[in-house]
């Protein structure tokens, strides 16, 4: 089993897939480095998919602010892999990156021969819109 089979595994709306869905999976993304310090997404910009990292360490800012820290296995851009929207978020590589990337294209193409991955994707989605609302509901 290959270290890109278990590293999309752990993202869990591809956790359900076969091992032979998840190798075709793999086949799709492209590999990507960063050095530290470079930008790996800016806020407004064209999304171009999802990413995925396997080795090294970035940091998400929202306006500015640091919302979140990320390692090996964290994964962003999910919601590109839909819309192909703007990304809401800078993302800067903290130390030397090593990720995957996949392509809204390449993901449409896959989730047309494995439709039960969609169903995965939208559960992801829904559960990110009730922490939005949660957070909201819980600030007035």
């Amino acid at each position: 089993m290959s270290a890109l089979v278990e590293l999309l595994r752990r993202v869990e709306f591809f956790a359900g897939l076969s091992e032979a869905d998840l190798a075709t999976l793999a086949s799709l993304v492209q590999d990507r480095r960063a050095n530290r310090g470079a930008p790996v997404t800016s806020a407004g910009s064209h999304a171009a998919g999802f990413f995925i990292i396997a080795k090294g360490e970035a940091t998400v800012r929202v306006h500015g602010v640091v919302r979140r820290r990320l390692g090996p296995g964290d994964y962003f851009g999910e919601l590109a892999l839909i819309d192909g929207g703007r990304r809401s978020a800078d993302i800067t590589a903290d130390t030397d990156m090593e990720y995957y990337g996949l392509s809204e294209r390449a993901f449409r193409t896959f989730v047309s021969a494995h439709p039960q991955t969609m169903w995965h994707v939208l559960e992801h989605v829904v559960a990110l819109l009730r922490q939005c609302q949660e957070r909201e509901i819980s600030s007035r």
